[in-house]
């Protein structure tokens, strides 16, 4: 439909005002990865090391392929939800994940700070997957530390080399797939915590709704058999009701006073309350980047909980069970007390809002909390400068025994 409106003449506004609506931003971002990996996966078109590797290089240009399909926000239908991105990103995460195993040891090291961004983001401490990588890091790290030495000494001294036992040696393919096994384990424990959060919004938007219907089917219910359930108070010689107030000898009963839009006045006034509520808990959220709806959700459930609040809070009162508070002099009151009772909903929510909060914070992962990028990557062991005795040129051209410091390294 939007598409068509787009044709018409000054409606072209309506079109991008439905785009920003959306998750266009998003989808522009993922996008802009799969148009990333395209050149990374380019910049690799050499003939292949073996069938694995142009295996992985042929899968993974496909799950780019199939990320661009779903991210059509035009013909997808879940453009509004925004699912549609998560599904996208998870194409683009596997086939990035199948690039790094196509990189050799020395290249998929400026790597590890994301990959272990991503591991300690998701993966507790205790985890078998995120203990292996982090010891094929460290021996990663060693690894390079040690060819960098090795490729400085002989700069330094060029025309002869000092040898001790074997050199430096670079973890295993099978140690290196640990890492990326623990980034693939990470990030099905974040898919986990969008499902987690997705089921919760529908619960809470399941629950908003269901209350709804029953404080409308309540107003109905008190405006046909308005003399059923009478929300009127009986102060000496009146009857106060919260659309009226009676005086007269001998008293009418409260059904005859009573009106059929009490329940509704009511209602009204603790939707009101609960709304100014909702809006005061607006400083405790904090944006999000995805779209799951949680926030709005528990805004509006405020509102159909204020209304049922305070119908109950004043039947309570009605029947006597606050002592002091069982005959409410004026219409005024009772309202007044219909909105304090609607605000005090929040009882009652606040444990909802609670909730939501802590499944936005899953969602975004809490096994390390802040955790600073510096001290994303497991430290190398320290090393120890030990003095080495090579032969030292002398200035007749003869290679005497000397001593140098720094040349070798051992790990304690």
């Amino acid at each position: 439909m939007w598409r068509w409106l787009s044709q018409i003449p000054f409606a072209s506004r309506i079109s991008e005002w439905n785009r920003e609506r959306t998750s266009w931003v998003l989808c522009e971002g993922v996008h802009a990865n799969v148009r990333e990996l395209n050149a990374q996966l380019a910049s690799k078109d050499v003939p292949p090391r073996s069938a694995e590797h142009a295996q992985l290089v042929s899968h993974a240009s496909l799950a780019l392929d199939d990320a661009c399909r779903v991210i059509d926000v035009g013909k997808h239908p879940r453009g509004r939800t925004a699912s549609h991105v998560a599904a996208a990103q998870m194409h683009v995460n596997s086939a990035r994940t199948m690039w790094l195993r196509t990189l050799p040891p020395e290249e998929l090291a400026p790597h590890l700070p994301d990959l272990f961004a991503i591991i300690k983001q998701h993966l507790p401490h205790d985890d078998t997957r995120r203990i292996a990588a982090e010891k094929a890091a460290s021996e990663l790290q060693q690894a390079c530390a040690a060819n960098d030495a090795a490729h400085e000494a002989a700069g330094r001294h060029h025309w002869w080399t000092v040898t001790r036992g074997a050199g430096p040696s670079t973890p295993s393919v099978p140690e290196l797939s640990a890492v990326l096994d623990a980034v693939d384990a990470a990030r099905e424990a974040s898919l986990k915590e969008r499902l987690r959060a997705v089921n919760f919004a529908r619960l809470v938007w399941l629950t908003a709704f269901g209350l709804f219907c029953l404080a409308c089917g309540i107003a109905v219910a008190g405006a046909i058999w308005k003399s059923a359930v009478p929300l009127c108070f009986t102060p000496g010689n009146e009857i106060a009701c919260p659309s009226r107030t009676a005086s007269s000898s001998p008293l009418p009963s409260p059904g005859s006073v009573a009106s059929p839009g009490d329940y509704a006045i009511v209602e009204i006034a603790g939707v009101t309350a609960a709304c100014i509520a909702a809006a005061s808990a607006l400083r405790k959220v904090r944006g999000s980047s995805v779209s799951f709806g949680i926030p709005v959700a528990l805004a509006l459930l405020k509102l159909p909980t204020g209304a049922l609040v305070a119908v109950l809070g004043i039947l309570l009162l009605r029947g006597e069970f606050v002592p002091g508070l069982s005959a409410l002099d004026s219409s005024g009151q009772i309202i007044a007390w219909a909105v304090l009772l609607g605000y005090s909903q929040e009882l009652f929510t606040n444990l909802v809002d609670k909730q939501g909060r802590q499944v936005l914070e899953g969602v975004h992962g809490t096994a390390d909390a802040r955790t600073p990028r510096e001290s994303v990557v497991p430290q190398a062991t320290p090393t120890t400068s030990v003095p080495v005795s090579v032969p030292v040129p002398s200035s007749d051209g003869d290679r005497q025994p000397g001593t140098r410091t720094g040349e070798h390294s051992i790990h304690p």
